[in-house]
Order: C-alpha cells, then structure tokens, then sequence
C-alpha cells in the first residue's frame, strides 16, 4: 500500500481513538457502523474496534484497495474513503470525468487531498513550516505485553488492572476499544502495561474470586417503594458507582424483586492491592517493573 496513505488518519482523527463525527464516525480513520462492520470490525456495546489502532488499520487497508480496484487511482479513493464511494461515483458519472482536481465535489472533500498532502509536507519536514519538536515533544512509543483473559462471568476492568499491578486508565489507554467497565465474558486480548505479564494469570485468578465472593454476599432484593436514589442513599454509596456495578440503563425502571450488587465500600483497592505485594511500595503508574 502506498505509504502516504497514514496521512489519512491523521486528517480524519489527529490520531485520537475517540475521535467522533456528527455522523457516527468514530475511531483512527472515522469509520461508520456499517463500513466498519463490513470490513471486519466488531462494534457492539462492549467493543468498538473502530478505536483500535490495530484492527481498524487493518480494516482501512482492505477498504483502501476496494476503492483502488473500483475507482482505479489512489487520488479517487482517498476521495471516495472521505465521501462515501456511491456519492463519488454518483458525481463522475454527472460530470463526465475521473480526474479528481476537475469534479466539484463537497467542499470537504475538495479540501481532501490538499490537506493529505499538506500534513505529508509538515511531518516530513518540520523545520521548514516554522515547528521545531524537541524529544520531549514526541510522544513514547507505545510498549505494551499482550494477555489472553478468560472471563466465565461479566469481569470488572479493574480486576484486569489489579492483575496487571496499573491502574484502569492505563488498561483503557491500552486497550480504547472496550466499551465501558466490564469485559463479556468470553476470551478476551487485552494489552497490559510492559513487564506486567509476568505472574499475571495468578493473580487475575485471586481478583476473579476475591471480586466474585464478595458479589455473592452483597446482592439486594428491590422493594416495594425503592428507587435508585434511595437505595443508594440507604447504602450511603454514589448513585453513579450502583448504575455502573449493575449495568443499569435509566430508562429502565427497577421493579421489586429485581436483584443489585450494592458495595459497602470501594469494591477493591488498588492501591491496597498492589501495595501488599510490593511490601507497602507505591504501584508504578504506568506498571513498570
């Protein structure tokens, strides 16, 4: 593939996962549910791996060479990648011609390529438009271990970041294309801090446990005249913390009988966790050894 194509994903997302349009785009190269999904992404509510640096590329490079085979010039598809290839073809045909700077074609897309080019142009030569980076301007090169994670039952993300000794922001950095606070249960890739994999599925198995025992023993049965607010008040936890332990959705009424996980305290502290392994030392941030 050419090269100069990983300019595109630049333009589309500044390279930002979470990225978004007004029309549903989302990810490194702004793929819509349906592109995404056609060329092999998984997008649910737990998983969208539009925001996965890996997949996504993937997905791009076999949506690249369909428009190339259709359209026959890189130009016409990084075109129909930004408009949509039926919108294109919908316009060569109208106008007569396949010469991409002679359609008149939405602004944004006219715009395009010229911004393709211009961000080639900046990257290549910094100096030269006046942007002079120094090391510490750079971003560190992502370094990461891969594990295999087995879930029987729907796994709090934290759990995976007490296994790894970080934190659950460094395991949703690593890993932008899970959805929310809990992983499926399934098999699961997820990237964990560098070095971390080292002991890991030992002590994933006692955090699976220690989280499940505790479920087991904190479940609430919904009375007549109970509602969110006052069970959480009753509880004296925030609001927030029972809909994210029960997956709730607001628009959802509780009824009685209806059965909550209701934590006491803070379901797990990795601070304490890790701190006991380490001797009281203070876990690494970013899990380094």
């Amino acid at each position: 593939m050419p090269e100069d194509l990983k300019y595109v994903a630049v333009v589309e997302s500044a390279l930002r996962p979470h990225a978004g349009s007004k029309k549903g785009a989302i990810g490194f190269w702004q793929f819509t549910i349906d592109t995404g999904r056609k060329y092999g992404l998984v997008i649910n509510a737990r998983i969208d791996e539009r925001r996965n640096v890996v997949a996504s590329t993937q997905a791009a490079i076999r949506y690249f060479k369909d428009l190339h085979d259709r359209f026959g010039s890189w130009t016409l598809a990084a075109a129909a990648f930004n408009m949509g290839e039926e919108g294109l073809m919908a316009e060569i045909l109208e106008q007569g011609t396949r010469d991409y700077y002679q359609l008149y074609l939405p602004l944004e897309t006219q715009r395009f390529l010229f911004r393709i080019i211009s961000t080639k142009l900046i990257f290549s030569q910094p100096e030269k438009y006046g942007f002079k980076p120094s090391e510490k301007d750079y971003y560190s090169q992502l370094s990461f271990d891969e594990v295999k994670v087995v879930c029987f039952h729907e796994t709090p993300i934290r759990i995976i970041a007490q296994a790894a000794q970080t934190y659950f922001k460094v395991i949703k950095d690593l890993n932008p294309e899970i959805r929310g606070h809990y992983l499926a249960p399934g098999s699961h890739i997820v990237l964990i801090p560098k070095g971390a994999s080292a002991g890991f599925q030992g002590r994933y198995k006692k955090y699976v446990e220690k989280f499940l025992a505790a479920r087991k023993e904190q479940v609430y049965i919904v009375r007549e005249g109970d509602n969110l607010s006052s069970i959480a008040e009753q509880f004296a936890v925030p609001l927030p913390a029972l809909i994210i332990w029960n997956k709730l959705d607001l628009k959802r009424p509780i009824h009685p009988g209806d059965k909550l996980v209701i934590y006491s305290k803070s379901p797990g502290s990795i601070e304490t966790d890790t701190e006991e392994e380490n001797g009281g030392a203070s876990p690494d941030p970013h899990g380094e050894p």
